[in-house]
């Protein structure tokens, strides 16, 4: 991946001191601006490259939409649920968090409410400061020998796990991306929800938010589990029904509930809140000095990384740049453009395109099938697209675009290695070209079954264009293009000699009116690259 420009970040919440001083001991100009209100964002981002937010700051698809200049978006924490992903990758900009900045401190905080759920402290504490002494009233239950089912299995999940084993608990566990026996090598057993729900003394819930984490604690689930269970939310608001939790506390079904998170925050569903049983905070869940400054140097050292072109950490919407920091896959990149730039100029008036067949050849090429997708739309689309084109959001701009996009990945047959092969549909018409790289520069092999005898160095003012052999051909255009002002570099043509074959001219400058050719040629077309 090619360094990412980021010379102006601003940081719009209270951020660790660390994550300016990294930022600007790295070159990067850093603006503080907090509790600015939806239109004071709007008017203010789009003089920054990276914008730096916590989890106060709404980044709407209306803020990322003003937002012209915008690379990155960076969250100190976990999650990015204030950020509009879909938005931002549409828009071709990073999203990225800091996934294990409060790890730690989120599973302290969840151990500390099921400690307290279990041992009621808050309520026996505050009944002290009343004057009042009812050691009766706070009676508890031991944590020892109780199970605790935990819902995902991540890192917040499994640093509870290792902690509240050292209580006694035998813990469960429910994740559908964790496998089974890395789970049980934490000493987790792993099941589904079905059979988790009726074990669990306590159950804690460190998932996403998503569609199908949504209520994913209901009247319905409440029912399946033992009379009297606890539940514990520093994860998510959201992920536990509210109006069902309370209802089960009301019913005695559930015994008492730890919350950090809520849907709406501050929340304002009191009864909830004031229910004697409900243990509550103000998502202190990475509320430490630890976690902030943790978080706060994370995110800045993950953005100075990735302007360094060294990796890419946390980013939620572009894996596909993970493995694009080699120069090998910089020339790949390039190659995959290339292609894609010479079938798009040759096809500009055979729109729309409906299909793209990518096919990768070569042991070189094993493992870069995903940016090297990705690449060849970058120049497929390039002229396209009302936003412009990167590896990020090009997948969901062809989707969009209604093109149904392919992509194979085939061994060396022995005559070719390290290929790129591209077949588009347009119009009902085909056209195909494949590229290699030859002395570290990306070539053209082939163009629509013309093999060129001499692959055509992708650099510089190209023109192509498809007639029938001729032996006058070359003169004539030369003559044309002498008239036009315009010198020839170099001449690649087709190692057949029979037929509409396509031909390839180097030129000094772009032609002006490609129309000019219109009495030599049947199709032309250029491109600069």
């Amino acid at each position: 991946m090619a360094p990412v420009s980021i010379k102006t970040v601003l940081i719009s919440e209270s951020v660790d001191p660390r994550c300016k001083t990294i930022l600007e001991e790295n070159g990067i100009r850093v603006t503080e601006k907090q509790n600015m209100k939806k239109d004071e964002l709007i008017g203010e981002i789009k003089n920054y490259d990276g914008l730096v937010v916590r989890s106060a700051t709404k980044v709407t698809a209306d803020v990322i939409n003003a937002a012209d200049n915008l690379k990155i978006i960076g969250r100190a924490g976990t999650g990015v649920d204030n950020v509009d992903v879909d938005a931002a990758t549409k828009k071709g900009i990073i999203v990225m968090n800091t996934p294990s900045g409060n790890t730690i401190s989120a599973a302290e905080l969840t151990c500390a409410l099921l400690m307290s759920l279990s041992r009621n402290v808050p309520q026996a504490a505050m009944s002290m400061k009343q004057g009042n002494w009812d050691r009766k009233k706070f009676m508890g239950a031991e944590l020892y020998g109780k199970v605790l089912g935990i819902v995902g299995l991540g890192r917040i999940g499994k640093e509870v796990a290792s902690r509240m084993q050292s209580f006694g608990m035998r813990t469960i566990g429910y994740d559908p991306i964790t496998p089974p026996e890395v789970a049980a090598s934490w000493g987790v057993e792993p099941m589904s929800l079905e059979q988790l729900w009726p074990q669990c003394d306590y159950i804690t819930v460190h998932t996403p938010l998503m569609p199908s984490t949504v209520g994913l604690l209901n009247d319905e689930t409440f029912a399946k589990c033992k009379k009297g269970v606890k539940v514990v939310n520093c994860a998510r608001g959201g992920i536990i029904d509210e109006a069902a939790l309370l209802r089960a506390l009301e019913s005695g079904q559930c015994g008492g509930a730890g919350l950090d998170v809520f849907v709406e925050e501050p929340p304002k569903f009191r009864p909830l809140i004031d229910h004697p049983n409900v243990i509550s905070c103000p998502h202190l869940g990475a509320s430490t000095k630890e976690a902030q400054a943790r978080c706060g140097e994370d995110i800045a050292l993950q953005i100075v990384d990735m302007v360094k072109g060294n990796k890419l950490v946390g980013a939620v919407n572009a894996q596909v740049l993970a493995s694009t920091f080699s120069q090998e896959s910089h020339q790949l990149i390039k190659l995959g453009e290339a292609v894609g730039s010479v079938l798009q100029s040759c096809t500009t008036s055979k729109r729309p395109i409906n299909h793209v067949q990518i096919t990768t050849q070569g042991d070189c090429m094993k493992s870069s099938a995903a940016y090297m997708t990705s690449s060849v739309l970058v120049g497929l689309l390039n002229h396209d697209s009302g936003c412009c084109p990167n590896l990020i959001n090009v997948l969901s701009l062809a989707k969009e675009s209604g093109i149904k996009v392919n992509q194979t990945h085939c061994a060396s047959d022995g005559a070719a290695s390290g290929v790129c092969k591209v077949e588009i549909e347009a119009s009902g018409c085909r056209y195909k070209a494949s590229g290699s790289f030859q002395g570290g520069v990306p070539v053209l092999l082939e163009l629509s079954d013309s093999v060129f005898r001499q692959p055509v160095s992708l650099t510089g003012n190209l023109l192509f264009f498809k007639a029938s052999a001729n032996p006058q051909l070359l003169s004539s255009v030369a003559g044309l293009l002498t008239t036009e002002g315009v010198e020839i570099e170099s001449f690649s043509a087709p190692a057949d000699r029979s037929g509409d074959l396509w031909y390839c001219v180097g030129l000094s400058s772009p032609l002006r009116d490609l129309s000019a050719l219109k009495p030599l040629v049947k199709e032309a077309a250029q491109l600069t690259i």
